[in-house]
């Protein structure tokens, strides 16, 4: 009795019969053989229920267990099949294995957990898999803790982006919870229908205790938060924002520095010279804020302020916009309307174009401002969710990754068997 509560606790198993223990043919293997307790025989391998028998499946079946010391072990079994009223002939569940896996619960929770903590190689080499049955894996883990807790619980104010994961512009679209910063959901995609899924899953209930939305300004992820959040306050980014202003600088930038070399004038451009070279290296003055800006960067903002008005002018107009965000709300009203009357007049192409975007999203930009909310949150999690990426590469599905980037970011993190 005390040597088989000895070996169900060496081999991390429960509501189990430990019949016997012993090394394979080469020594470098050992085998339990296991049965389940009477109470746990005779049920369905995926709802659980109690069913009749059927057949005895394919015979006796080895699941991997955590090794012991330097020696790998494996929980033999037979497996037969029942005869669910609601799945039809199912191998019968065990206690110490999800169904259709081959790994105790144990050896899934310690991967899961190394996952999240260690590199790929690290958790390959201690656990003797392969990377792509880790991400098999972590995808179990995550249905189970997922189906224990409800991940939308107390949604309020979310905030929505995407992030590419894999070359040729394939796209994960991710939702945060701006209060507690937890990852609530992710899906391969970048389009009104894959938005449309979020909501779908959220519920049309939920849907209408959404109070705050915050997103880039995107067209596919305003019209769906509209239709289907109509009374949530929409904010647009303010990050995205300034970050309109200098792409539009940046193509002024671009034009003057193909005048200065003739690119405009002539049908193939000399190299840089003059004028050109020294406008050359202006990018990162015009890019910085001013207070960031060194001595030589300084020297640079104003050389371009006497050489050429039309970039300098381009220089403020971003300037500007960024000074609205630093504002309280009742003078940033005022600010952003001034700001888009001297964008109008500017005569400068690429800020005409940014003040009518402006326009479209000026609801939106104010109520950033009102609400003090921003995608920085979505920010911070994109950066960890660009790291998992590279670890998880190498993953067969993109449901892996998010499995992991769930367990990650999602706040129900695995813990090591045997640890509460």
């Amino acid at each position: 009795m005390q040597n088989a509560t000895l070996w169900r606790a060496l081999l991390g198993v429960e509501k189990t019969v430990v019949e016997d223990v012993e090394f394979d043919e080469d020594g470098e293997l050992l085998v339990a053989h296991v049965r389940p307790r009477k109470r746990a025989r005779g049920r369905c391998g995926r709802c659980g229920r109690r069913s009749p028998g059927y057949d005895a499946g394919e015979g006796r079946r080895r699941w991997r267990a955590l090794d012991l010391g330097t020696i790998q072990a494996v929980l033999e079994a037979d497996a037969p099949r029942v005869n669910c009223a609601e799945h039809g002939p199912t191998v019968a569940a065990v206690p110490w294995a999800r169904h259709a896996a081959g790994h105790s619960y144990a050896f899934d929770e310690q991967v899961a957990w190394l996952a999240t903590q260690c590199s790929k190689s690290a958790v390959t080499e201690l656990m003797r898999i392969a990377w792509r049955t880790v991400g098999a894996i972590i995808t179990r883990v995550w249905a189970d803790v997922e189906a224990l807790h409800d991940r939308f619980a107390g949604l309020r104010r979310i905030g929505i982006d995407e992030i590419s994961y894999k070359r040729g512009h394939r796209y994960l679209t991710v939702v945060v919870d701006h209060d507690s910063g937890r990852l609530v959901w992710a899906m391969p995609g970048r389009d009104k229908a894959t938005l449309a899924k979020f909501f779908d899953a959220l519920g049309v209930k939920r849907c209408a205790q959404i109070t705050h939305v915050s997103a880039d300004g995107a067209d596919w992820i305003s019209n769906v938060v509209a239709e289907r959040c109509p009374n949530a306050v929409r904010c647009a980014d303010p990050f995205h924002v300034v970050k309109w202003a200098t792409e539009a600088l940046d193509e002024v930038r671009r034009q003057a520095w193909n005048e200065a070399r003739g690119a405009v004038t002539r049908r193939r451009a000399g190299r840089a010279s003059g004028h050109a070279k020294a406008l050359k290296h202006a990018r990162y003055a015009l890019w910085k804020n001013p207070q960031n800006l060194t001595t030589r960067q300084q020297a640079k903002l104003a050389w371009v302020a006497k050489t050429n008005p039309r970039l300098h002018r381009a220089y403020l107009l971003k300037e500007g916009l960024r000074l609205v965000f630093q504002l309280p709300h009742d003078e940033a009203v005022e600010a952003l309307e001034v700001w888009i009357g001297w964008a109008r007049r500017c005569r400068i192409g690429a800020f005409v174009e940014l003040q009518r975007r402006i326009v479209q999203h000026r609801g939106s930009i104010l109520a950033a401002i009102e609400h003090g909310l921003s995608n920085g949150r979505i920010e911070s999690v994109n950066t960890k969710i660009r790291l998992i990426t590279r670890m998880a590469f190498g993953f067969k599905s993109p449901d892996a990754l998010i499995a992991l980037a769930m367990l990650n970011l999602g706040g129900h993190r695995p813990v090591l068997p045997g640890r509460k």
